[in-house]
């Protein structure tokens, strides 16, 4: 984001998030695997990741009452992101990337234990 000043047409100016890159989710973002070429090279007709599911469950417990990541706060974020930093990469990897950002953003999670999370599954993953 460039950190432009809005006018919310009330008298009162709110100023935008700027999101700065995160290391761990570029390099993500430049390994280039998405659903779409991972599902033809091992035959896999479903058009939804397996993930998918958990994303879904995931930004919807973040957005329940009173809890870290309101459902328009995070929309808003996911817009952002998505014409920012994840223009290039698909849906729904983008917003995979943005919810991910938001959430170290906001200091739910830290990029080390993302990435621990991240080596665990890889780890289960290939070990079959």
């Amino acid at each position: 984001m460039d950190g432009q000043e809005k006018n919310n047409g009330a008298g009162a100016v709110n100023r935008e998030p700027e999101f700065s890159s995160v290391s761990l989710l570029e390099k993500v973002r430049r390994q280039g695997k998405v659903w779409g070429d991972l599902a033809k090279k091992y035959g896999v007709e479903n058009p939804d990741p397996p993930w998918k599911i958990n994303l879904d469950s995931t930004c919807e417990a973040l957005s329940a009452e009173q809890c870290a990541l309101p459902v328009l706060e995070r929309r808003n974020e996911e817009d952002e992101l998505s014409e920012s930093l994840y223009q290039d990469v698909p849906y729904p990897e983008r917003q995979l990337l943005a919810l991910a950002h938001s959430m170290i953003e906001r200091g739910l999670i830290d990029e080390d234990e993302l990435a621990l999370r991240m080596k665990y599954v890889s780890k289960r993953l290939n070990s079959a």
